[in-house]
């Protein structure tokens, strides 16, 4: 039988702590590491309802995506309606542990799961994750020193692509410049136009890597100045190159826009809030972008993709009209807590994988949702 802390290091290689935002709050929120776990409950929001429905149960662990405590408390006496929620678990001997937007953007999470449950194939994200966002760095290496550097930048962790390293391509060509006054050429005379046979090396990094790649280039470089430059590159279609990363797109069986809506409410849990659509009810909508949750702040990338529509959730006015002026995807708006339950089932049968039957699951069918009316 796993401990707490089995579960909790499970969930954390799954949805690691630190990709999480700097704003959030993640991880384990209350328990004993040591203690053992036969029973975890899978929730989006820990209400009094939830906990109680834990307690009730004899959960062990409850597992929400959103974080009790988002900000810094000082205590969480039963006096308030957050402290007498996490008291209901603490009477009963259940651990409480996070997963918000850690799990937003991993491989079978938040935003991966809402697109499953509605149909998309080939799915990859609209905007990379950190650690697959791709440069390109090409720089002008006098031909004694090219292997000196392509070795330098391989090991700085420049040259990767998928199952192969020290990857690069070399052109040659001739350099010029001329050495100014304070200079300490390496090649070249102070003062006079130098021309020097080059080779154009060309390598590819992971972004997070630029620094310590560019700090390689200079180190292992023999020039006073070397001449490089470090481009951005565009996402591919490898879908295998970028698998976490913010929202996903992918593609459907054509229909049209009213059709697909009607595929949205039935894919995602009833609520009052229901589904909203801008756009024309008739348009071809082949590729779909989604967000789980609040989805806004990708309203802009959004617009660099070939997304036919986009589903997310908590769209605003302004933000919301200003995009349709554009002449952008259609929108499709759907209650936050929907969009996010479709990740429980993911995660209830991933857990039953990993752990067997050592330990059981449930998924909260409680509506969070705010919104209790809507006439």
């Amino acid at each position: 039988m796993p401990r707490l802390q089995d579960v909790t290091d499970l969930l954390h290689a799954w949805y690691p702590p630190h990709t999480a935002e700097s704003w959030d709050a993640v991880g384990l929120v209350w328990g004993n590491p040591e203690h053992d776990v036969r029973k975890v409950m899978l929730a989006v929001d820990v209400t009094a309802e939830v906990a109680a429905e834990a307690a009730d149960w004899g959960a062990d662990l409850l597992v929400v995506h959103h974080p009790l405590f988002l900000k810094g408390v000082h205590g969480f006496a039963a006096t308030t309606p957050k402290g007498r929620t996490l008291a209901t678990l603490v009477e009963a001997g259940c651990a409480l542990l996070t997963a918000h937007t850690n799990a937003d953007h991993a491989v079978g999470g938040v935003s991966e799961s809402l697109a499953t449950a509605l149909g998309l194939a080939d799915q990859a994200p609209i905007v990379p994750g950190e650690g697959q966002r791709v440069d390109k760095l090409t720089v002008y290496v006098p031909l004694d020193a090219a292997a000196v550097v392509r070795a330098a930048l391989a090991e700085a962790g420049a040259g990767a692509i998928g199952d192969y390293d020290f990857a690069s391509f070399s052109s040659r060509g001739q350099g010029r410049f001329r050495p100014l006054e304070g200079a300490d050429p390496t090649i070249g005379t102070v003062g006079e136009i130098a021309e020097v046979d080059e080779t154009r090396i060309e390598v590819v990094l992971p972004r997070d890597r630029r620094r310590a790649v560019v700090a390689a280039l200079r180190a292992a470089h023999p020039y006073e100045e070397p001449a490089y430059d470090v481009v951005e590159v565009a996402p591919g279609i490898d879908t295998r190159a970028a698998v976490t990363g913010s929202g996903r797109i992918g593609t459907i069986t054509p229909m049209t826009l009213e059709e697909f809506a009607g595929v949205v409410a039935t894919a995602l849990p009833t609520t009052h809030h229901g589904v909203r659509v801008a756009g024309d009810p008739q348009r071809r909508v082949r590729r779909v972008a989604v967000c789980g949750g609040a989805g806004d702040f990708l309203l802009d990338e959004v617009l660099r993709t070939d997304a036919d529509v986009y589903v997310t959730s908590d769209l605003r006015h302004h933000p919301t009209a200003e995009f349709v002026e554009k002449g952008g995807p259609a929108l499709v708006d759907v209650a936050h807590w929907a969009a996010e339950w479709t990740w429980l089932p993911v995660l209830s049968a991933r857990l039953g994988t990993e752990l067997g039957d050592s330990v059981q699951t449930r998924v909260s069918e409680l509506v969070t949702d705010p919104w209790t009316m809507r006439l």
